[in-house]
């Protein structure tokens, strides 16, 4: 069995500052992590090698300082790390994200066949959750989001059962194999790496892909130019101020409820 996991290093988020000039992050002196979501995405993959064997493949689009990234999804327990790196992926937005993520995808395809995609849920530091969806659609695979348990799992039968977290509750949901799943935190709770891991993971580097080797990239799909996404600003939100109190211990309930609602209605919130 072969699981492709695809993992984000992001700043730590109590540490995110954007430049007032520019409306971009600051990343540089800003502590970086692997993107909690897709820790936990690794966790899943580890633990469903460990019970059906096979191997993990974990796969970053990121400068060369996310190789750090991936060296601790060795220590989970990943096999194999590529990290896909070049100026000509900076700038790129979600399409072009996906874009990348899934012809590196196909070209382990080609390998041998590929299993399961794991992704985390979202990036803490974009939040936008179209990442993995965006993969799903280019491959052509089920997609399932939100999971937060497998039920079960049978590489043999090519089906697996998940279920997915709603605002209405949990589904159930069955699906065929190979299938993309975009995980919350509860599918797996990381667990402490074992020292073995942890000396594979000191000795071991992370492949390098580039724009054109060893997959070719279509140019106009990559970086800036594959991005559409405008982003018109971006701001740190002012401080919020600390709204009005009244007093019951002073006015009395109906006085001090009477004084809240004149309050409420001043403000122009609807009851």
């Amino acid at each position: 069995m072969h699981t492709v996991v695809a993992i984000k290093q992001v700043p730590d988020t109590s540490n995110v500052r954007i430049n007032p000039e520019t409306g971009t992050l600051i990343r540089e002196g800003v502590p970086a992590i692997v993107n909690p979501y897709d820790a936990h995405a690794v966790e899943l993959a580890v633990r469903l090698k460990e019970k059906f064997g096979g191997t993990v493949t974990v796969i970053s689009m990121g400068p060369p300082k996310a190789a750090e990234a991936l060296s601790e999804c060795v220590e989970q327990g990943a096999d194999r790390a590529i990290l896909i790196t070049d100026r000509k992926f900076s700038a790129a937005d979600t399409l072009a994200t996906s874009y990348v993520l899934a012809r590196t995808i196909e070209a382990l395809q080609a390998e041998g066949p590929v299993d399961l995609l794991l992704f985390g849920k979202q990036a803490i530091d974009g939040d936008t959750a179209q990442v993995g969806p965006g993969v799903a659609t280019r491959l052509g695979v089920p997609l399932i989001s939100y999971a937060v348990a497998v039920e079960s799992f049978d590489p043999a039968a090519r089906t697996a059962v998940v279920h997915r977290q709603t605002e209405r509750g949990i589904e159930v949901l069955q699906t065929r194999l190979p299938a993309l799943l975009t995980v919350e935190k509860d599918v797996a709770p990381v667990s402490r790496a074992p020292l073995p891991n942890l000396i594979r993971a000191a000795r071991y580097t992370p492949e390098t892909w580039t724009a054109s080797a060893p997959v070719p990239f279509d140019p106009a799909k990559i970086g800036i130019k594959g991005s559409p996404t405008i982003v018109g600003k971006a701001y740190t939100p002012p401080p919020k101020k600390a709204g009005g109190q009244v007093s019951v211990a002073e006015k009395g309930a109906p006085a001090a409820v009477a004084e809240a609602l004149a309050k409420i209605k001043a403000a122009g919130v609807g009851l």
